[in-house]
């Protein structure tokens, strides 16, 4: 149960219990022009900042109903007068009205605070998960306690991109390979962009051989696709039980196998030129 599901219930369990309160009040001590009734807009607003319009008008009219049943129960009020005149409708219409206007209101503020809660996780150029929200994701991860693997991914040839057709080429590169990895990477992994040409990946692995093939799956297909990345990865438990050390062992294989493919890369090269 999160913190915002637990808050909302507390404030809703309040809200019920204002209800009972004032209605008590109303049947006990209410004298003509004292005003208890009043009292009925405090649950109602906080009722109708749980739930929405549809919450607010439902509290409104739980307030005009608890309103008709105090006065009828209140032999101090005169009944006839306060139930057949027009201010039981006026107050039946400013109930409702008062929680749908504070509904809208309170489901209008949760709405952008989602949005901003979702642009401050998301890379602004790639629409991915950033780092902080990729971080989130290993901190779940290793809640867990299951073993998974990180895998690093970094773009190769992107100065070049950028040095001989300038930025936005080179941004529309980076906006592919993110499409690309989101569409062959299988249905729960996890995939950010974590740094300026650095994507990163948990995956539910179980040893090292899984990971070094699932790296080279994906090097392949996205160099099919006419992308060239290289990955290196890490295990948990194993290789550590901790982010910083996860990341560090695989920054560490990525650039080793960036130097291995690199050289092979050139003795390709090498072969085609002397053949």
């Amino acid at each position: 149960m999160t913190a915002a599901f637990r808050h909302r219930e507390l404030v809703v369990s309040s809200s019920l219990a204002g209800f009972a309160i004032i209605f008590a009040c109303l049947v006990l001590f209410e004298l003509p022009g004292l005003g208890i009734p009043h009292f009925f807009y405090l649950p109602v607003a906080a009722f109708a900042m749980t739930g929405g319009v549809r919450r607010g008008i439902c509290g409104g009219l739980l307030a005009s109903a608890l309103f008709t049943l105090g006065v009828a129960f209140n032999s101090s009020i005169p009944t006839a007068t306060q139930l057949i005149s027009l201010s039981t409708p006026i107050r039946i219409l400013t109930y409702t009205s008062i929680g749908a206007l504070i509904g809208w209101f309170a489901a209008h503020d949760r709405e952008l605070v989602t949005r901003l809660q979702l642009l401050a996780e998301r890379d602004f150029l790639t629409g991915l998960p950033n780092t902080r929200a990729f971080e989130a994701a290993i901190a779940r991860r290793l809640a867990e306690g299951r073993p998974f693997a990180l895998l690093l991914g970094d773009m190769d040839g992107l100065k070049t991109i950028n040095d001989a057709k300038g930025h936005a080429e080179g941004n529309d590169a980076l906006r592919r390979l993110a499409e690309m990895l989101g569409s062959v990477l299988r249905p729960h992994d996890e995939v950010a962009r974590v740094g300026g040409d650095e994507f990163a990946v948990i995956t539910a692995l179980p040893g090292g051989e899984e990971a070094a093939a699932a790296a080279a799956r994906l090097e392949s297909v996205l160099e099919g696709q006419g992308v060239r990345i290289t990955f290196g990865w890490s295990l948990y438990p194993t290789e550590g039980e901790n982010a910083l050390s996860l990341y560090r062992a695989a920054d560490e294989r990525l650039y080793a196998r960036k130097l291995v493919r690199g050289g092979d890369r050139i003795s390709r090269t090498l072969f085609s030129v002397a053949g």
